[in-house]
């Protein structure tokens, strides 16, 4: 690993900047110093002298992924278990395999991930999964930004510790890493969580002024579920249970109710929306139109790469934006835009985290990717935007910016060890699937 370089002044020149903040795409510098923007268009030549250039024509400048929901560490099951159902995935092959992960382990498969993120444009995760000390520590190490919290599975008292490590892992990481790091607390899923279990979480998450991050109605086997023991949809659960109460995240909610979306907006719910995952589960649809008609923040997520199978937004939003399309056979589903505003704002917002990342604008915090435009699948270049989520790859992400330093430049990484990190998966890949 190579240390990060501390403090520097970066002075990107001759690009076309997409700030996101419904500004149309415009020619212009952009310079950083420490961990934030301080120009974007015109740079003053004497505030911008000993800073390191970046050439940045034929690329598009434009604020970092914002990945809403992920577990790290799972690509390291990577097209171990394909083609079943999610329910005998997780019981028969996934959760077998967790059970050997050690913080070893882990460590090396959230590296894994995060290196893919890092060339795909995400400069931003929330993940919940377990022995999450390992996955800060990585993220730590690679200069990643992240929303860590530990999923809690909770049948009785007797599993009281993984409330515990919830709580340690906030108190160890929160805002660590020149605050690259913000930790929530999670109940893994209203099925996997008992009732009393859900509301200990949420007096967490009030004491530690933090949120949660669970998922919702991913399945019809959840809802047929949680309706059998408790008389209500998932959502409707989860708010009685005061989960809503706090800032709240969650994941998949794929089978909602007219009631369940009035509810999730009333309480200012995000959903992070995993299109991908779902399909290849075959979970469902998540009524994203719907969603965004009734004011609910939508954000994207990719989820493990054992589900997906890879971690590229650029994926992600070219599926949502025609999936949406087809399924309510209305071409104005959902623009071009509207999807790049759930990858970088609306992930933003759905982490808290707005007032820092999210868009690329002067005072915030640098975290930027240079997309490469300069090729055949982008012109003639007739709406740039509309390229970047129908034309554009993940592997056209030329540098990758977080808090102020270059991670990835030229497709060459600054703190990650590449080839040893792959190495390492193989091996323990192996391990796990035993």
């Amino acid at each position: 690993m190579v240390e990060m370089v501390k403090n520097q002044k970066i002075w990107i020149k001759n690009t076309q900047i997409l700030t996101m903040t419904d500004q149309p795409l415009f020619s212009g510098d952009i310079l950083i110093e420490g961990n934030k923007v301080v120009a974007v268009g015109k740079v003053d030549e004497q505030l911008a002298q000993g800073a390191k250039i970046i050439d940045g024509k034929g690329t598009v400048a434009m604020p970092g992924l914002v990945n809403t929901h992920v577990h790290a560490p799972m690509s390291l099951l990577r097209s171990y278990a394909d083609n079943m159902p999610l329910m005998p995935w997780l019981e028969q092959k996934i959760w077998p395999a967790e059970e050997k992960l050690t913080d070893e382990i882990v460590y090396c498969g959230t590296q894994l991930s995060i290196m893919e993120m890092m060339m795909t444009g995400t400069t931003t995760f929330a993940e919940m999964y377990d022995h999450m000390n390992a996955v800060a520590e990585a993220v730590v190490d690679s200069g990643m930004r992240a929303h860590l919290s530990r999923g809690v599975v909770i049948f009785s008292d007797e599993q009281l510790n993984k409330l515990d490590e919830g709580i340690d892992l906030y108190r160890q990481f929160h805002g660590k890493a020149d605050d690259r790091i913000h930790v929530w607390f999670s109940a893994h899923a209203p099925y996997t969580c008992l009732p009393p279990y859900v509301e200990k979480l949420v007096e967490q998450a009030k004491l530690h002024n933090a949120g949660m991050h669970i998922h919702v109605a991913e399945t019809l086997s959840e809802i047929e579920q949680i309706k059998a023991n408790y008389g209500k949809t998932p959502v409707e659960h989860l708010r009685d249970l005061g989960a809503f109460d706090v800032p709240a995240l969650a994941a998949h909610c794929v089978h909602l109710t007219d009631n369940d979306m009035d509810i999730l907006a009333e309480k200012k719910v995000s959903v992070a929306h995993n299109i991908v995952s779902n399909m290849k589960l075959a979970s469902g649809i998540a009524p994203v139109t719907a969603l965004c008609q009734k004011g609910v923040n939508v954000a994207l997520g990719t989820d493990g790469a054992s589900s997906n199978n890879n971690m590229n937004m650029f994926k992600e939003m070219t599926t949502a934006a025609l999936v949406h399309k087809v399924n309510t056979m209305d071409s104005t589903a959902i623009g071009a835009y509207d999807v790049l505003k759930m990858a970088t704002v609306n992930g933003a917002k759905a982490l808290h985290w707005q007032d820092d990342i999210g868009t690329l604008e002067v005072g915030k915090k640098a975290d930027l990717i240079l997309v490469d435009i300069d090729q055949p699948h982008y012109a003639p270049w007739n709406d740039t935007v509309a390229d970047l989520v129908y034309s554009g790859q993940g592997s056209d992400v030329k540098t990758t910016i977080i808090n102020g330093q270059i991670v990835m430049e030229n497709r060459q990484f600054t703190t990650l060890d590449k080839e040893k990190i792959m190495f390492d998966a193989a091996r323990f890949a192996k391990v796990l699937q035993q």
